[in-house]
């Protein structure tokens, strides 16, 4: 693989996660001894951080270089077993499928990205006591802009990895995660979780003091970094998960303006590309693309797991999944498999139905004579295609249903060649007349039960489509299992053989599994585990 698109300012030395297992100190939480030699030092050694120059440049590291979407892919309904005949990648896949605590390690495994997101929050740290003793000067704001955005983020994703999502019953009980704000001074220091609640208040209020603060100008590849409308994608849907669905309205209109319709991807364009090597994945993370507002790279084996490769194909997004319930399946807009402007691609020789969005790997050569090296993926962590889709929702929360119903159109313009024209009349029949899923006789509309009220009729029914509609243009990104989180949806393991479906377990909306586990290190150095039965 090549690195492509201007990406190789984020492939920095240092990064956590490699082929083989990480070696790299953790940034918090981990009792090593090792951690003497990183507390003394600075986040990146080659430079004291005393001028606005410098400090941007140290911001590069400030983005979680582990990936999440295996974790999160693997344990919401976007995959099946397709049963022994067929190979897993590792036993961590097998592990993640099972929502088992796994004590794997490696790129993708729950210790990687914590590791990862800790590490960039030491980094924002970093850059915003450097920024303190300067005095917090007009020419630093955009930097401090910047750190508080990545620090948020990253307290926000270990959030949706490692806890329960919020909700008003749970916000002063569910445990959260520590939220450091300060560098470490100490090896061993003592943290406490705290409360969901707790840990978003401090991410809004991150978020909040950092907004006006992002800049533009000062980045010479913007979509590397929390540029406004990144900025504002990410506070969109934050607030979408925090309840606060006005201010989520209002971020998302920052990020798509007076007419959605002229800034999402073009989706046909990408769908003519060639399903073969890496061609409609280098378009889809192009930064050259509108519709990407933030790419990050990451040391991962996403693109392993979810290519067409035989030695990944027993836990995947099979085609059971896609013609009952995502991308061949039929929605108010009509059969995805002929209105669909992107196809997926259907491997007929192995059970694994996916877009094409991320390479196999991107190449970082450590020795190119003898070609050992870091595989890497791009993400698109935020783009105006999810942005539009969290408005629809906040607007259907809000029961502005005509402006909900407006976004839609725009999704089903954009991503679709259907010519239907969206109505309360038209999604309430379709949605309101399909039944209730079950694993044995699957269906798009699933059982919701919301900590939140939500009305039977046009609300559900328009929540049903946004979902819906979410989960295929998201497909293989992870967002799914948020909306399995917030929404209360049951999902079940089945085994998958010869077209017959067998239900192995169960994941209910009050199981405790659905907040994956902490590392085994972590637990081990003293913090409080995620309860289990």
């Amino acid at each position: 693989g090549q690195v492509v698109d201007g990406s190789v300012q984020a492939l920095q030395d240092g990064a956590v996660g490699s082929v083989a297992a990480q070696t790299l100190c953790p940034s918090i939480l981990f009792a090593c001894a090792s951690c003497n030699d990183f507390l003394d030092t600075m986040p990146d050694n080659r430079t004291e951080l005393n001028t606005p120059e410098k400090i941007s440049k140290v911001l590069v590291d400030a983005y979680p270089t582990a990936n999440w979407n295996m974790l999160a892919e693997f344990s919401s309904d976007n995959t099946d077993d397709n049963g022994s005949r067929n190979m897993e990648l590792d036993r961590l896949s097998e592990e993640v499928y099972h929502w088992k605590d796994t004590k794997e390690s490696g790129n993708d495994s729950p210790g990687a990205y914590w590791e990862a997101c800790y590490k960039a929050v030491a980094v924002s740290n970093h850059a915003l006591e450097a920024i303190e003793k300067l005095g917090d000067t007009e020419d630093l704001k955009a930097q401090k802009g910047e750190a508080l955005l990545c620090r948020a983020y990253g307290h926000f994703m270990l959030s949706y990895i490692f806890c329960n999502a919020w909700t008003t019953s749970n916000q002063n009980t569910a445990l959260g995660i520590p939220y450091s704000t300060k560098p470490e001074t100490t090896v061993n220091p003592s943290y406490e979780r705290g409360t969901i609640g707790q840990t978003y208040e401090k991410i809004a209020k991150d978020i909040e003091e950092g907004l006006p603060l992002v800049d533009d100008n000062n980045y010479s590849v913007p979509k590397y970094h929390f540029n406004r409308k990144a900025a504002y994608a990410f506070a969109a849907r934050f607030y979408l998960y925090y309840g606060k669905y006005e201010r989520a309205i209002e971020c998302a209109n920052v990020v798509l303006g007076d007419n959605a319709s002229l800034v999402l991807r073009d989706w046909e364009a990408l769908g003519k590309l060639s399903l073969n090597e890496d061609h409609q994945p280098n378009a889809y993370i192009s930064s050259t693309e509108q519709a990407n507002l933030l790419l990050v790279t990451s040391r991962s084996f996403w693109g392993l797991y979810n290519g067409p490769l035989t030695t990944s194909n027993r836990y995947c997004h099979n085609p059971t999944i896609a013609e009952t319930e995502t991308c061949s399946s039929t929605g108010v807009w009509g059969d995805c498999t002929s209105t669909l402007k992107q196809q997926p691609a259907d491997y007929t020789s192995i059970p694994k139905v996916v877009f094409r969005k991320f390479p196999l790997y991107y190449m970082e050569y450590t020795d190119p004579v003898l070609g050992n090296g870091y595989y890497n993926i791009i993400s698109s962590a935020f783009n105006t295609d999810e942005t539009l889709l969290v408005r629809a929702e906040a607007y259907a929360l809000t029961k502005q249903y005509s402006k909900a119903i407006a976004d839609m159109q725009s999704w089903l313009n954009a991503y679709t060649t259907s010519k239907v024209q969206l109505t309360e009349e038209n999604i309430n029949q379709f949605y309101g007349n399909i039944a209730y899923y079950t694993p044995t006789e699957p269906t798009v509309k699933k059982e919701l039960h919301p900590d939140f009220a939500l009305e039977a009729g046009t609300q559900e029914n328009l929540i049903q489509f946004i979902l819906h509609a979410r989960r295929i243009t998201t497909l293989h990104e992870g967002l799914r299992w948020g909306d399995i989180k917030r929404y209360g949806i049951t999902i079940y393991r089945r085994i998958i053989e010869d077209k017959e479906i067998t239900v192995t377990d169960e994941l209910k909306a009050d199981d405790p599994r659905r907040a994956i586990q902490l590392p085994a290190d972590v637990i081990l150095a003293g913090l409080e585990a995620n309860p289990r039965s």
